[in-house]
Order: C-alpha cells, then sequence, then structure tokens
C-alpha cells in the first residue's frame, strides 16, 4: 500500500536539483575538457585529419538526441530518462578512455553525446517541474553558470590530467562525479508522471528530424575547411537538409503525438526566444571562438595560458547569470534585462571589432568582462519564458526547442565565422609572397617553410616554436645580411600579426549585425506575469505552494533506486 512519507519536500528538491547541477556540469565539462588533451591524442593516434571529430560527433549527437529525449521524458517522465542519460554518458567515458584508436575515440564520444542530451534537456526540464515560474530563475542562473565555470575549468582539468597522469583521464574523471549525480537523483527525486499518459511515439518524425538534424551540421562541419562551401558534397548535404526538413513537416502533421509539434511555435514565446536564442549562440560562439587566437598570436598570451584567455569573459557570464536569475525569481520581471543584456553583448562586440596588434591585455580583459555581463543576462531568460509560457506536460518539448536552436546556432557560427575568418586572411595574406624577407630566405633556401603562407600556416609562423625556426633561418644567413634579414622578420612578424587582428576584427564587426538582429526580435518578446499570486492573502499564496509541491513527490514506501 502506498502511503505519504513525511520528508520536507522543498529540500528533496533542492537536493534533487544539486544533482542536476552535478550531471549538467559533467556535460559541459566534456565540451572544453577536450581541447587541451587533442594534440596528446593526435600525436598518440596519428590522426591529426580526424582532429575536428572527436568535437563534431559530440555535438552532433547531444544535438540530434535533445529533441527525442525531451518528447519522450513529456511521455513517460524524466526520472527514467535522466538517470539513463546519465549511465550512457558514464559508458562512452570509460570506452573514450579506452579507445585505441581515432576511430573509436570519435565513436565513443559520439555515445557521450547521445547521453549528453539526454542530461542536459532533462536538468533544464526539471526545473519547471519542481519550481513555481517566479523560482525558476535562480535555477536557470546557476545552470547557466554551470557552463561558464566549465568553459574556465575544463582546458585547465584537460591539461593538468594530460601532463600529470594520462589523457585518457580526462574521460576517466567523470565516474566519480557521475556516480555522486547518479546516486543523488535516484535517491531524491521522485516519479513525476504526467497528467496524461500518451504511448503513441513518433518514430518516422524522429528519424526525420534527426536526418535533418546531421547533415545540417555535416554541411556546416565540412563546409570551408573539408570540403568548399560551393562543392557538390556541401550543396547536396544542405539540399538534404531541405528534403529532410520537409518529410518532418509532412509527418508532424499527420503525427498523433509529434516529436516536436510545429504548433507550438505559433505562441510568440517560444517562437521568439527560440530565434534570439538562436541568433545570440550563433553572434557568440561564432565570434568568441577565436579570441583565444587572437589573445596569443597577437597579444602575446602565453601558449601555457592560451587555455585560460576566456576567463574574464566567462567569469563576467557567471556573475551576471546568477544575478539575473535571482533578480527574475525576486521580482518576476525579464525584458527589461532581456533587452539591456543585448545592448551590453552589442557594445562588447562592437568593441571588440576595433581590436588590433596595439590592443593592450588590460583593454583586451575589460572587453571580455564588459561582453561576458551581457551574455550572461541571456543564459537563464529564453527557458524561464518558455516554461513559463506551456503547461507542464509540454515541458520537456519546449525546452528541448530552445536547447536545440542554441545547439544549432553555436555550430553554425563556429562554421560560418571560421570560414569569414579564413577568406579575410587569405586575402590579407595574398601579397606576402612579394614580401623582402620571404623573397630573401626563398633564394637562400627554397625549402624553407615560408613557401606555403595561408590562414592554416600563419598561426604556426606568430607561435614561439615557428618564430624560432624563423630567427634560425636569419642565424644561418651570411653575417652581411643577417641585420636586414633580422629587420625584415620584425616587420613579416607585425604583417602577420595585422593581417589576424584585422580578420578577426571584421569578424566581430559582422558579428553585430547579429547580434542588432537578436536586439530587434527580443523586444517582441512577450511579457508573462511570473508572481501571478503575489496579490493574494499571504495565506492563500502559502497554501498553493505547499499544495504544488506536494502534488509532484508520488506517494512511495521508500525512495526507488
Amino acid at each position: 500500500m502506498n502511503r505519504h512519507v513525511p520528508v520536507n519536500h522543498r529540500n528533496f528538491k533542492i537536493i534533487a536539483m544539486i544533482g542536476a547541477l552535478l550531471a549538467m556540469l559533467l556535460s559541459a565539462l566534456d565540451q572544453t575538457i577536450v581541447a587541451t588533451a587533442l594534440p596528446q591524442i593526435v600525436k598518440e593516434f596519428n590522426g591529426l585529419e580526424h582532429l575536428s571529430w572527436v568535437y563534431s560527433s559530440y555535438l552532433i549527437a547531444s544535438t540530434v538526441a535533445i529533441p527525442i529525449y525531451g518528447k519522450l521524458s513529456d511521455i513517460y517522465g524524466r526520472r527514467g530518462f535522466f538517470l539513463g542519460g546519465i549511465a550512457i554518458f558514464l559508458a562512452g567515458s570509460i570506452l573514450s578512455g579506452q579507445s585505441h584508436s581515432m576511430l573509436e575515440l570519435i565513436l565513443f564520444r559520439g555515445l557521450q553525446g547521445i547521453g549528453a542530451g539526454a542530461i542536459m534537456v532533462n536538468s533544464i526540464a526539471l526545473i519547471g517541474d519542481l519550481f513555481t515560474p517566479a523560482e525558476r530563475g535562480r535555477w536557470q542562473g546557476l545552470i547557466g553558470a554551470v557552463f561558464g565555470i566549465a568553459s574556465i575549468a575544463g582546458p585547465l582539468m584537460g591539461g593538468w590530467l594530460t601532463d600529470n597522469i594520462s589523457w585518457r583521464w580526462i574521460f576517466y574523471i567523470n565516474m566519480p562525479l557521475g556516480a555522486l549525480a547518479l546516486l543523488v537523483i535516484a535517491t531524491t527525486l521522485p516519479r513525476i508522471r504526467p497528467e496524461k499518459m500518451e504511448h503513441s511515439i513518433d518514430y518516422w518524425g524522429a528519424l526525420a528530424l534527426a536526418a535533418a538534424l546531421v547533415t545540417l551540421l555535416l554541411g556546416f562541419v565540412w563546409g570551408g575547411s573539408q570540403y568548399a562551401w560551393i562543392s557538390p558534397q556541401i550543396i547536396g548535404l544542405f539540399a538534404a537538409t531541405g528534403a529532410f526538413l520537409l518529410l518532418f513537416m509532412l509527418v508532424e502533421e499527420r503525427a498523433r503525438s509529434p516529436i516536436l509539434p510545429l504548433g507550438l511555435f505559433r505562441n510568440r514565446a517560444l517562437s521568439v526566444s527560440s530565434a534570439a536564442t538562436f541568433l545570440i549562440s550563433f553572434a557568440m560562439f561564432g565570434a568568441v571562438a577565436f579570441l583565444p587566437l587572437y589573445a596569443q598570436s597577437v597579444v602575446g598570451f602565453s601558449a601555457t595560458n592560451s587555455g585560460l584567455a576566456l576567463t574574464p569573459l566567462m567569469l563576467g557570464a557567471v556573475f551576471s547569470s546568477t544575478i539575473a536569475g535571482q533578480v527574475i525569481s525576486r521580482r518576476g520581471t525579464y525584458k527589461a534585462m532581456a533587452i539591456g543584456g543585448m545592448v551590453l553583448a552589442a557594445l562588447g562586440i562592437y568593441l571588440f571589432s576595433h581590436i588590433s596588434v596595439d590592443t593592450s591585455k588590460l583593454t583586451l580583459v575589460e572587453y571580455m568582462v564588459l561582453l561576458g555581463l551581457g551574455i550572461g543576462v541571456s543564459f537563464p531568460i529564453y527557458t524561464i519564458v518558455v516554461q513559463s509560457a506551456f503547461d507542464r506536460s509540454k515541458l520537456g518539448v519546449v525546452t528541448a526547442a530552445i536547447q536545440m536552436f542554441r545547439s544549432i546556432g553555436s555550430a553554425v557560427g563556429i562554421a560560418v565565422m571560421g570560414s569569414l575568418l579564413n577568406n579575410g586572411l587569405a586575402g590579407k595574406l595574398a601579397n606576402l609572397a612579394s614580401d623582402p624577407f620571404v623573397r630573401s630566405v626563398k633564394q637562400m633556401n627554397p625549402a624553407a617553410p615560408l613557401t606555403n603562407i595561408n590562414a592554416d600556416t600563419l598561426q604556426s609562423f606568430l607561435s614561439g616554436e615557428g618564430h624560432q625556426k624563423l630567427q634560425g633561418a636569419v642565424a644561418a644567413a651570411p653575417a652581411a645580411q643577417r641585420g636586414q634579414l633580422g629587420q625584415g622578420l620584425v616587420h613579416f612578424i607585425q604583417t602577420l600579426r595585422e593581417a589576424l587582428a584585422g580578420s578577426i576584427g571584421s569578424v566581430f564587426f559582422t558579428t553585430v549585425f547579429l547580434v542588432l538582429a537578436a536586439l530587434v526580435v527580443v523586444l517582441l518578446l512577450p511579457v508573462i506575469n511570473l508572481h501571478p499570486h503575489r496579490k493574494q492573502p499571504l495565506a492563500e499564496e502559502i497554501g498553493r505552494e505547499l499544495e504544488a509541491e506536494l502534488a509532484l513527490a508520488e506517494p512511495r514506501d521508500e525512495p526507488e533506486l
């Protein structure tokens, strides 16, 4: 016989959310921890040509999994999928650490991504299940802070583990944290069942959506790098994306329980939030991805600290995300903050569009903090808006939609901005073959590395090792030519730095228009009252909250493991 267990439901909810934050930290860390370990992995497996797939397999798998998990968790409840996602993620971590080739590592990273998709969507949807709209702000703010912390801690942890133990431990380190998250969630999270159990699953819609996302992301991952943007391969992938999207829409119109009901986007809260999230992710991730390159190659950050180059930006984002969440929870307002965040972000991006070889480290830090403050404000807002605009039966689907647009925007932004950077550099480096220093070195040594100067080799020339090789070429020249060659080398390096700084500045200038477009979209964001009962008598409000809390926990004899 079921019976009520006299527990403090609020404490259980808080402990359950701590477990969810631990799980979210797992998935967020694995997006960044790999970066500093990749050189050693590539060296061991001799797989430089497959390097990008260590990232891409994780990204594609998690993006495809997010909408599917979102719908399934709405149908059957989140607890099982949450625990299952953590288990899949940990299995992928163990297998990744045991990899003996790049192919194995890429496949097992994809398995990690499938688990991460479940973790991300259920962690955020869980906030909507456990807390009232007014309470969700502080937890959404903490979710944003987790991503900021992971961006700082990931590269540090990955580098330390690789240098002092083994790169394989960047995956094994997930086990204790994941086990703790599993234990906390399994013992504290109640089985929250939907009001109406719908057993119909839209398999064909899920398959069509997955195919559309895979071909879309592959097109942007390969476009401009492995294949030209106008190559038959890339055009074919985008054409396939269009075909699969058309098929998906046709299937969804006829499905009994669509995987992503298109009618939901008629709600302005979801359509505006999805568009804003896509544009912000496109702009921010696309531009910010190149800041470490600028900091190391132009400003002069050491290679050892290049992973920390974004720390000021991330600290600013963590701070503003946490504060924004608290303000939303206390005051129930968000639109003014959403607009203010976009204005700050646009200002920060505009300032970055003017960076040059003369930009100081202090100025760079100031710009980063300003941009981080603007970015961080947006982290909690859009999820809160869509969760407040729909009832609990649709929380998983609408949360998944926001996460999906965020992932797609990030992937598309990095690919498009990377292509813009490469094209800008190609134009600025086109005339370097006639540089006096380059011609002199080629005359002395036709096999010198200066025979191929492009976007791919530029960073090697600006690195410490590359600079030493060029200085070695100067030292090997006849004594009468060394002085002139030395001056020529200084001018050559300065030209490279100016080309890189100018190209990155152009990328940021393009990004300004994307942020302004996001600002226009945010102006259309509807205002939802997150404190609907604030003016009612206190006793009625407390009674309603207690009833809501008690309804969340299913009566049971003991916690289910």
